[in-house]
């Protein structure tokens, strides 16, 4: 009935964004925590995030996702089936997972105090006391291999690899999170234990919390969590991102019935100071959907893809801007013309006054959806945190955004898209 009850409290979640008061401090250990205290239901999301992400994994590609992967196969005295039961028995969610720059382990958990003693017992015991068991290793480890050879049979995939490798070369970003097929074959279990031990430490831990606790009870979870970390050190700053020293066209053929077309360079960063010029830009350019310039110029007009978009992916050091579609072999080269064309052409002049109002009534418009549950709120707190944006972001983010013109768009993309550094990547059997 617990777990029949949480289902049901879920669907009636209501906005808690705009009565969002972020609170900030650190444990005893120096991890650093932010909470937010909500109101309408007796939940909790918790995440535990570390700068372990593929970032970090050095020569060893692929270490950092496998040991995300590993974190709740075994722990103390319980195995997977054991840990599993442990949160079912309470009607909790959990999971852990890997990106670029952070490593998490999330829990959603009712309040009752229990039921969430029960869950934080568990969870603590994945964090701090994983237990690597060779054969869950093993496992892992050939999901894993498995999932590297069919991205070989993707040329999305395939696209995207190549991508990466364009615009960053030798830096941390450019290989795949999950890693290639030779780094994998060779990672053993104690490279996991030892990444473990460098990066999984309360020097290099955040907690977000949100939910309805007090702070006291906030502050309390989080000196729980990490009780039993090893107050380790802050890993070396990621190197600087280089940008690419000219433009280059890569074309990878693939057997298939599309081609996979990406455009791109080197793009935002999470402190960006030119981040709300660059994201009103390019909602309008080809992150709008079905409103977007490329998407009218490529789909409407010429009927050459099912659709085409653009983004920025901004990350601790400049993540990627690029332009995606895909097309009939036979079309590839046109549409690729038509998407370099309308990139070029909005560098050059910009949005229209209508085009900026028109996206900016869109973005606020839709802002208070991003935030609507505790969980898409804590996912934003540990953006908040990891990346140390203002605590007062949520709150002027409607303010930055109204504060974007047509000329100052025009100005950030001038300056930040570079069309003689443009790294462009096909894959498919167009000629």
């Amino acid at each position: 009935m617990r777990i029949f009850l949480f289902g049901w409290l879920l669907l009636l979640t209501t906005p808690v964004w705009a009565s969002a008061k972020i609170e900030h401090w650190q444990t005893a250990q120096g991890s650093r925590v932010y909470f937010i205290h909500t109101e309408d239901l007796p939940l909790v999301d918790i995440q535990v995030v570390f700068d372990a992400g593929s970032a970090r994994d050095g020569e060893q590609y692929g270490v950092a996702a496998l040991t995300a992967g590993l974190l709740d196969t075994g722990a103390d005295k319980l195995n997977a089936d054991a840990i599993a039961q442990s949160f079912d028995s309470v009607g909790a969610e959990f999971s852990t997972g890997s990106a670029t720059d952070t490593a998490t382990v999330a829990l959603r958990s009712l309040t009752e105090p229990a039921l969430l003693q029960k869950a934080l017992t568990t969870m603590q015991a994945v964090i701090t006391k994983p237990t690597f068991n060779p054969a869950d290793f093993e496992r892992e480890k050939k999901r894993t291999l498995a999932g590297l050879t069919q991205q070989q049979e993707s040329p999305g995939d395939i696209a995207n690899i190549a991508f990466s490798q364009a615009l960053y070369g030798a830096h941390p970003y450019a290989h795949p999170d999950s890693g290639t097929l030779e780094t994998v074959n060779k990672l053993t279990r104690d490279d996991v234990k030892r990444f473990y031990q460098r990066y999984y430490v309360a020097s290099n831990a955040m907690v977000v919390i949100v939910g309805h606790l007090t702070q006291q009870q906030a502050a309390d979870t989080a000196e729980q969590l990490l009780k039993g970390l090893a107050p380790g050190q802050k890993p070396e700053a990621i190197p600087d991102v280089m940008m690419p020293k000219s433009a280059s066209t890569k074309h990878i053929p693939f057997p298939s019935t599309q081609t996979h077309v990406l455009i791109g360079l080197p793009g935002s960063y999470r402190k960006d100071p030119d981040y709300f010029n660059l994201y009103v830009g390019n909602h309008i350019l080809g992150g709008g959907d079905l409103v977007s310039r490329l998407f009218s110029e490529v789909r409407e007009k010429r009927g050459l893809a099912y659709s085409a978009a653009s983004a920025f992916i901004p990350m601790l050091k400049p993540g990627p801007f690029l332009v995606s579609l895909q097309t009939r072999n036979d079309q590839a080269q046109q549409a690729l013309d038509v998407a370099r064309k309308t990139l070029a052409d909005f560098i050059a002049q910009g949005p229209t006054e209508d085009e900026v109002n028109a996206a900016k009534k869109n973005i606020i418009g839709g802002f208070a959806m991003r935030f609507d549950t505790n969980k898409k709120l804590a996912s934003y707190l540990s953006m908040i945190g990891f990346y140390q944006m203002p605590l007062d972001y949520l709150d002027t983010f409607k303010q930055q955004i109204e504060q974007v013109n047509a000329a100052s768009i025009r100005d950030a993309f001038a300056r930040r898209v570079k069309q003689d550094l443009l790294q462009t990547v096909t894959v498919g059997n167009a000629q």
